[in-house]
């Protein structure tokens, strides 16, 4: 690993970026436009201090990983990946810019979705407001390295699609969102407890109540932080130049 290749990555990713409009508009408009969208459905105050955290816990998850699975695949059918390959750029390297680069967007996503809430739409969180920040950015970063470990089994960007009811979904439905964890059926509940959005969402929630930040956040946030490192340590041993 070298960190100026990595840091090089990571700026010819965010050009890249800039110059697509549709992709930013995705990732940074999409999500706080749907959070608009619930605050006029539901017409309720205190619905939607409650389930406006759980869309800015999961929509960072959710869009990163969608983005990032079709943006390495293309890499690699169009050959781009492959020439890089044949530099000084290694696998971790190549992850690592992504994570960086994506990770800028998602703060850009959170500052939007948070600023927009918080301001226009009245949201009132009960706790402070930075370990919503945190877990909103771990969410996105888990996404990100997910996507990019999948991106690696897709051979079009239809089979990347396909991940994510595959992968996204699962952790969406047993994280706790609908129904609490401990009521599941006990496979569905364990399961459950090796999911890492299911942290994700418990710190979620602490945050989000106000409750006190102790050992059980921060055991949370250890474990989503931890996942998404290990997702990328196996997206780089799994990364190929090319789509057979």
């Amino acid at each position: 690993m070298n960190p100026a290749i990595t840091l090089a990555t990571a700026r010819r990713i965010l050009t890249q970026l800039r110059h697509d409009h549709r992709t930013v508009a995705l990732m940074v408009l999409v999500p706080t436009l749907v959070i608009v969208l619930l605050y006029y459905v539901m017409d309720d105050q205190p619905s939607f201090d409650a389930w406006a955290p759980v869309l800015l816990c999961v929509f960072p998850f959710l869009v990163m990983f969608l983005v990032t699975s079709i943006g390495t695949l293309r890499e690699r059918t169009s050959g781009t990946l492959e020439r890089l390959m044949a530099s000084p750029l290694g696998k971790l390297d190549l992850l690592l810019g992504y994570g960086i680069a994506f990770g800028v967007m998602a703060v850009l996503q959170v500052t939007l979705a948070l600023t927009v809430s918080l301001t226009w739409l009245g949201l009132d969180l009960r706790g402070d407001l930075w370990p919503l920040v945190v877990v909103a950015l771990l969410n996105a970063l888990l996404g990100t390295a997910l996507g990019l470990f999948c991106s690696a089994f897709a051979r079009s960007e239809f089979q990347a699609v396909q991940f994510m009811p595959i992968v996204m979904l699962p952790q969406i439905l047993l994280g706790g969102i609908l129904v609490p964890r401990d009521q599941m059926a006990t496979v569905l509940e364990w399961i459950s407890n090796v999911l890492p959005m299911s942290y994700a969402i418990e710190a979620m929630k602490d945050a989000a109540l106000g409750a006190d930040i102790g050992g059980e956040f921060w055991r949370d946030i250890v474990v989503v932080g931890g996942s998404a490192l290990l997702a990328l340590i196996l997206g780089a041993a799994t990364l190929r130049r090319r789509t057979p």
